[in-house]
């Protein structure tokens, strides 16, 4: 496992789905070029110290001195556009699974990475019923944070309870998803390996839950006034996501792959952010990670980037650029199991 060096001037682990790779300092002189300051980008996350207390939630083991913490004000900032993205059409599907799970006594929804908890307030007052929400993260403040901010009622004003465990995420065991009704998780997909892709499916199978994964970046970028170099950055930035084996925009198919052969029926839509006036500060935010993300990924970019990112942010900052940064969500539908509900 690499090193993580998070400082406030790596670019985030998320910004618009980018993984700060341990141990690679973004190329931030030229994001500082283009508008210096404290918040210019906002520090990632990186892998975090050893996971805690569930030796059935584990993703990969981490040295001590490797800094915790996804960034709040990222999580936060991005929050209102994740909503809106997110496809309503997957719900309908999901929502007929779940009323016709065997046994059901009300539902038992895992939220994979849930940072500070926005998928549970998206999704619980789009279901009906009683819902125990189980989050899970790596970070202690951002689970207290999670469970602080988590929704009381459902849709039909049933009671939302909720449980934190703190740990890795990816190489869940269909013992950590024992009675789950729904596995779920927003922007994680793409940043997890083959393997850690294949776990998660079978681990989903073995538990008999559907699963609603969320905005998993499909590495395309739709910008008003196209430039000769969008394409140029956005193949880097879809290289840099790909390092150390992680899926980066090849996410979804690997998934779809995976989820199919455990026998699961998957359903896909899109879900891009529609990005204007009304967000200019997570524009600026996301051009900033995505273009440094690709400067780190071809040095040879960072002459010309240079003007092309101070030319796209002073067009975000007087309200003149829209992008459309394009994800997908996708909904497995697995067998389920006797002991499922």
């Amino acid at each position: 496992m690499r090193k993580t060096t998070a400082t406030p001037a790596d670019v985030a682990r998320r910004v618009g789905g980018i993984p700060a790779q341990p141990g690679h300092k973004s190329s931030v002189s030229l994001v500082e070029s283009a508008e210096a300051g404290p918040e210019s980008v906002i520090a990632g996350a990186g892998p975090v110290g050893r996971s805690g207390e569930r030796p059935t939630v584990r993703l990969r083991d981490a040295g001590p001195d490797e800094q915790p913490r996804y960034a709040p004000e990222w999580l936060e900032l991005r929050e209102p556009a994740d909503a809106a993205a997110r496809s309503m059409e997957l719900l309908d599907p999901l929502r007929i699974r779940l009323a016709n799970l065997p046994g059901r006594r009300g539902l038992a929804i895992h939220d994979l990475g849930c940072g500070t908890g926005s998928m549970g307030r998206w999704l619980a007052p789009r279901l009906d019923g009683a819902q125990h929400w189980v989050l899970h993260d790596r970070d202690p403040y951002l689970l207290h944070f999670a469970a602080v901010a988590s929704p009381r009622a459902a849709a039909d004003g049933s009671r939302v309870t909720v449980e934190t465990r703190r740990g890795d995420v990816a190489r869940l065991t269909p013992d950590a998803l024992l009675g789950a009704s729904l596995v779920t998780a927003s922007a994680l997909l793409d940043v997890l390996t083959r393997e850690e892709v294949e776990t998660l499916a079978a681990a989903c199978a073995g538990a008999g839950c559907p699963a609603l994964l969320t905005l998993s970046v499909a590495g395309r970028v739709e910008l008003s006034t196209p430039d000769p170099l969008d394409d140029e950055i956005t193949a880097a930035f879809n290289d840099h996501q790909r390092r150390g084996g992680l899926l980066g925009p090849d996410a979804v198919s690997v998934a779809c792959e995976a989820f199919a052969d455990q026998g699961a029926t998957v359903k896909v839509h899109p879900s891009a952010w529609q990005l204007g006036p009304e967000n200019v500060g997570l524009t600026a935010q996301w051009l900033r990670g995505w273009v440094g993300a690709a400067v780190e990924e071809r040095p040879g970019l960072a002459e010309r980037a240079e003007p092309y990112l101070a030319a796209r942010l002073a067009a975000c900052a007087a309200g003149e650029l829209r992008a459309t940064v394009h994800h997908s969500d996708l909904l497995a539908l697995a067998r389920p199991t006797g002991g499922a509900g």
